[in-house]
């Protein structure tokens, strides 16, 4: 999510799904309680990877925005998980402090990246690195050339390893002198990831975490950290490699791994995937990339146009299609109003 102002040119990249590009002007369905007839609207089991879905781009459509903008991205999936594709305007509704919104510019983003991988280091991790790298190595597969990534490390302390690059072979080859060693500074290392997003080159800003547990050597507190992903304009992606509920011996950080993750994803729109069996990890981090690439992107001008620097709820309902199941939507739970 993001906030624009004074006439800034928002360039929504549209992507072309199932039956192409669709019309963002049609009556409003929340307005007579109906959907639209016949919904181009297909379910995406398998999109395309970066490099093949990047050739079928098409150009951008120019929005220019003369008010203060508020940008909200959301993902729809189906009771598959699969990413529901094709959907307009008109199946959106929004509301910000329970007050309903008017949705005014609407796009299916495909748009740069800037993402951040927080990778996991510490002594437990030891035999779950070579999956580890596997994953961030398929999760790098649905990069386009435009995306810039950074690296951080963290066992007993968090440390940026590479800088952002749009080479992402530079950090692939980092990760294979990784070696798992010491305690968990998972806080200090989100921390550190928001701070370096500060340099981003792309609006668009996400992070991906590779942990096995919860924090037990960070400076930063839980209720730091939390405050912070509220304030950060970053979507927050975890994929959580945790052993069995049932496993023996687990610490109480280990036990508070899961929770953490998901509070952190979900306050920022993010997703957060429990892990259990190692293998599966390069095929979930391949699935966040390609749901990066399958979000679509709501702005609407607030009617509380108030400076006051609070934060506002912000919630997203998708009007149910015909014959389709039911449907799941993902988005950012809110964002702090400019100050004075």
């Amino acid at each position: 999510m993001a906030v624009v102002r004074n006439s800034l040119l928002f360039a929504a990249v549209m992507l072309v799904m199932g039956a192409g590009i669709l019309p963002a002007e049609k009556k409003d369905p929340s307005k007579t309680g109906q959907v639209p007839d016949n919904p181009r609207v297909s379910i995406t089991p398998r999109p395309k990877l970066g490099a093949e879905a990047a050739a079928e781009r098409r150009g951008a459509a120019n929005i220019r925005v003369d008010s203060t903008l508020v940008l909200i991205n959301v993902t729809v999936t189906d009771p598959m998980n699969r990413f529901v594709t094709g959907l307009d305007k008109d199946f959106f509704r929004l509301w910000e402090d329970n007050t309903e919104q008017q949705i005014t510019q609407f796009s299916s983003e495909d748009a740069p990246l800037s993402v951040g991988l927080v990778f996991d280091a510490s002594g437990s991790m030891g035999s779950k690195l070579a999956k580890s790298r596997q994953a961030a190595a398929q999760f790098f597969k649905t990069a386009n050339p435009e995306d810039e990534f950074f690296l951080i490390q963290f066992n007993d302390r968090a440390e940026l390893m590479v800088p952002f690059t749009h080479n992402t072979e530079e950090i692939q080859n980092r990760l294979t002198f990784t070696q798992a060693k010491g305690r968990t500074a998972l806080l200090d290392a989100v921390y550190l990831a928001i701070s370096n997003m500060k340099k981003a080159r792309n609006p668009r800003k996400a992070i991906l975490i590779l942990s096995d547990g919860g924090d037990n050597s960070s400076r930063y507190t839980e209720s730091e950290i939390r405050n912070l992903v509220r304030e950060a304009d970053v979507q927050i992606y975890a994929i959580g490699l945790f052993e069995p509920v049932s496993s023996r011996g687990r610490t109480a950080e280990e036990l508070s791994g899961p929770s953490l993750l998901n509070e952190i994803a979900e306050q920022t729109g993010g997703r957060h995937f429990p892990v259990e069996n190692v293998n599966e990890l390069p095929d979930v981090a391949a699935k966040i990339g390609v749901e990066l690439r399958n979000q679509y992107v709501l702005g609407y001008a607030p009617a509380n146009m108030n400076r006051d620097g609070k934060y506002r709820r912000v919630k997203v309902k998708v009007n149910q299609p015909r014959g389709f199941p039911q449907l799941r939507a993902y988005w950012r739970l809110g964002y702090y109003a400019p100050s004075q």
